[in-house]
């Protein structure tokens, strides 16, 4: 494994955990697979973004080492005692998944908080603590001039952990986060050390690639980096049905390096009116000011969203400022300050709701199908839909569960919840109907969200995950490495 050098950036921790106060309960028995899991008197309750995964686990343990010999003998050891015990093991950052995918019921959870980053700027790549949430890393490439080359939309999160649920961003032409990554270090369930590349055990690296923590704990990873940039946008409203083009038009520029689509969700006129924002180098590429982030355009844009609940004028409204307004105030932003965004900005703070991302996948070509879906099948809920993002992701044919094995248009939706028995059955119903509406038409969703999929549909969107499951078992014949994604689906 490859050390860091003395060199290295040090950098705080800093994301929140998603911790609930622990409570007693009273012993549970049970098993997974054969894998008998050990009464526990006692248990504390941990829960995801959702706020709806609150979940038993014998042991919560925060580190913040950075990869070393303690570091690693720690990992070993947990992963020992988990394995004797018969008890799961699950390592995470934030915590922003919500439907369990980092949570490990009556298991070891792991929160790893550490932000060592070392860069090499003739190179552009830099190697990242997995634990390095995208904060650090943005701080850390600022000052030379870099910028992650793809990265989630928000910066709370840890690079490990989109690595393991491959998300993807707004840059463009890329595909997913992954497709950036040079090589991982990786603590496999028996606590070897691998290095995993796509000439060094190009198995675990598709499998580590979106496979949600399952194959082994990764320890570093190295990305590429891009230059950071000072970018100015273009706006471009359409009717219903033209972004796919418009999104293919922005790929043939070279000078594009940042784009993503809005629709309305007005209901009057529900996803038929199209917003799409390009963001191509500024001529002036002098003195670019630090990162900055969450000023005050984003959050008199936040206070907006969050008035859009049951109000339907503040959706026009908000239309009308994001597709009318903003094209007239010009005026650009750093690569780094335009990704350098927390999820807290957004956060509602009702405890009555909560905020539920959906997210799909579909090919260009049956955009047009993908709205009418939309239409048929989300009206009919009673969630509130606040927001529908659109961006581009190029082919993955890397990871084994891959949600775009051919270019496709992501489609990001958030939704407002209701707190509440019936607001989960409604919101159950609502992801199977689109689910089935998007296998229809040869798309994907996104596995970090509810887990309201059937089983059989979560096979057919990924048709390589009974062979992930089976090498799991051979990799893992323990099943120390699990999570509720694994409990509900590829264990079953």
């Amino acid at each position: 494994m490859r050390a860091f050098s003395r060199r290295a950036l040090l950098f705080g921790s800093g994301a929140a955990l998603g911790w609930v106060a622990g409570t007693r309960l009273a012993p549970w028995r049970g098993a997974l697979d054969g894998v008998a899991l050990t009464p526990v008197a006692s248990a504390q309750m941990l829960d995801d973004a959702s706020q709806l995964s609150a979940t038993p686990v014998a042991r919560h343990i925060v580190l913040t080492d950075d990869p070393g010999a303690a570091l690693i003998a720690r990992l070993r050891s947990e992963l020992a005692e988990a394995r004797s015990a018969g008890r799961p093991l699950c390592l995470s950052a934030a915590r922003h998944s919500m439907g369990g995918q980092s949570i490990p019921r009556m298991g070891t959870a792991l929160t790893w908080d550490s932000g060592r980053i070392e860069i090499d700027s003739t190179a552009r790549t830099y190697r990242a603590a997995a634990g390095a949430r995208w904060s650090q890393i943005i701080a850390a490439l600022d000052p030379v001039g870099l910028s992650p080359k793809v990265m989630q939309s928000n910066h709370d999160f840890g690079i490990a952990a989109t690595f393991s649920v491959n998300a993807h961003g707004w840059p463009v032409p890329y595909g997913p986060m992954g497709a950036t990554v040079r090589s991982i270090d990786l603590m496999l369930p028996d606590g070897e050390i691998v290095t995993a590349s796509r000439s060094e055990n190009p198995d675990l690296f598709g499998m580590a690639m979106g496979g949600y923590g399952l194959i082994g704990l990764i320890l570093s990873v190295e990305a590429e980096a891009a230059p950071n940039q000072r970018l100015t946008p273009t706006f471009q409203t359409m009717p219903g049905g033209g972004l796919a083009d418009a999104f293919a038009t922005a790929l043939t520029d070279p000078a594009v390096s940042m784009a993503y689509g809005r629709l309305s969700v007005a209901r009057a006129e529900f996803l038929r009116d199209e917003l799409m924002i390009a963001y191509r180098p500024d001529a002036d590429q002098q003195d670019l000011p630090p990162a900055e982030g969450s000023g005050w355009a984003s959050r008199a844009a936040a206070w907006v969203y969050r008035r859009q609940l049951y109000r339907e004028p503040v959706k026009a409204a908000r239309w009308w400022l994001e597709a009318g307004l903003n094209p007239h105030l010009g005026g650009g932003s750093t690569r780094n300050s335009l990704m350098n965004e927390p999820v807290a900005t957004l956060d509602d703070g009702d405890p009555t709701r909560t905020d539920i991302l959906h997210e799909y996948f579909v090919s260009p070509e049956r955009w047009d199908d993908f709205l009418t879906l939309c239409r048929e099948v989300i009206p009919g809920s009673y969630q509130e839909m606040l927001n529908v993002t659109i961006r581009h992701v190029a082919a993955d044919p890397e990871s084994w569960l891959s949600y775009a094995p051919v270019p496709r248009l992501a489609a990001v939706m958030s939704f407002s919840q209701e707190m509440s028995a019936r607001a989960e059955a409604d919101m159950a119903r609502l992801t199977r109907d689109m689910i089935e509406g998007m296998i229809a038409i040869g798309g994907s969703y996104y596995l970090p969200y509810r887990p309201h999929a059937r089983p059989d549909q979560f096979h057919r969107a990924y048709p390589r995950a009974a062979q992930f499951a089976a090498r799991k078992r051979e990799l893992d014949p323990g099943l120390v490495l699990r999570n509720a994604l694994w409990d509900n689906y590829l264990g079953v």
